[in-house]
């Protein structure tokens, strides 16, 4: 059992070792992020740009356009914080090859205090054009993910821990762009996680069993792209959708989940306070649920139809059901 950032630290030498492209900048903090490992073996690849995260990701950005494969690291607060605008405008805007690697994420990092604990990278990475993100769960998750970082091109920003990460995976397990895992095929629930709140939620799942309730956890560690079947097919099947996170409500993967994507029973829910239907008529605070048949009914044909429908004109086509839900779906 060893922690992510620990993981991410041994996968930099492995790489170092077989990629002599492979090269790894820090913000004065190679200690904790766990490069140092990579800056022992290979000193004139590991590049200390000390207390400038901006500086670190420009310079890191115009490595990478030399063809580098480029690494490059500090405690999430202040590498998706301090130098956002350097992640958006000059690593998504021009989509370099770049991997952002964030230790020290969420409420986790404990004593460090709420200055250091960063409950909103998620947010702020998934809104970001081009930006790919990721969140492991423990050693080998981080060595599959990282895998995967290293033959996609463009942004990718990975969430890693300070603490130690109980393994819930095997080296068979498999991981792909997009994809997720799913623990169990419970029906009464799907309990979504990320990173450190898997083994927890397995650990619920477990506790749950005990009492006659039968759930299944699903790990979304490709935040972005997210796996919209698998949420969609748990949407489907269980009872209740339930997410667990070491991050803000507001923009991590219970928003990501609840606005992006169909979570009941194939039927699409909108929660937004603006949500526009045709001209001038707007859906107010509530949740409305519209039945289409996802996902061939486009964006453009279901403002049509949910338009006729609040109308009261006739309506064609896809056959529909609106009604009001009093309590918006907890998510």
């Amino acid at each position: 059992m060893k922690s992510t950032r620990e993981s991410y630290g041994e996968y930099l030498v492995k790489k170092g070792f077989e990629n002599k492209d492979v090269v790894v900048f820090d913000a004065d903090l190679a200690n904790a992020t766990c490069t140092k490992l990579f800056k022992k073996e290979f000193p004139d690849r590991h590049f200390d740009m000390g207390i400038s995260e901006q500086d670190m990701v420009g310079t890191a950005c115009g490595m990478a356009l030399t063809g580098k494969k480029v690494f490059a690291s500090s405690f999430a607060m202040f590498l998706a914080g301090r130098a956002y605008e350097q992640i958006r405008n000059t690593a998504a805007y021009s989509n370099i090859d770049i991997n952002l690697c964030a230790t020290h994420s969420g409420l986790a990092v404990g004593e460090d205090g709420a200055t250091h604990q960063c409950i909103e990278d998620i947010a702020l990475m998934n809104v970001i054009p081009n930006m790919k993100v990721f969140c492991p769960a423990d050693d080998v998750a981080t060595q599959k993910i990282l895998d995967i970082c290293m033959q996609e091109k463009g942004p990718k920003y990975i969430r890693l821990g300070r603490n130690k990460a109980v393994d819930v995976y095997s080296d068979l397990d498999i991981f792909k762009l997009g994809g997720s895992n799913t623990f169990g095929n419970g029906n009464d629930g799907t309990i979504f996680a990320v990173g450190n709140t898997v083994w927890i939620a397995l650990e619920a799942k477990k506790e749950l069993e005990k009492r006659g309730i039968n759930v299944r956890v699903v790990d979304l560690y490709s935040i972005k792209p997210i796996d919209k079947e698998t949420i969609i097919k748990c949407a489907k099947e269980t009872d209740k959708l339930i997410s667990i996170e070491d991050h803000s409500i507001v923009g991590g993967i219970g928003s990501i989940i609840s606005n992006g994507t169909v979570t009941k029973n194939g039927l699409q829910v909108f929660d937004r306070t603006e949500y526009v239907i045709g001209k001038n008529i707007i859906i107010e605070n509530k949740n409305y649920i519209v039945e289409i048949n996802y996902p061939k009914v486009k964006s453009k044909q279901l403002l049509a139809y949910t338009d006729d429908y609040i109308k009261n004109k006739k309506k064609e086509g896809e056959k529909m059901m609106k009604k009001r839900v009093d309590k918006p779906f907890s998510i």
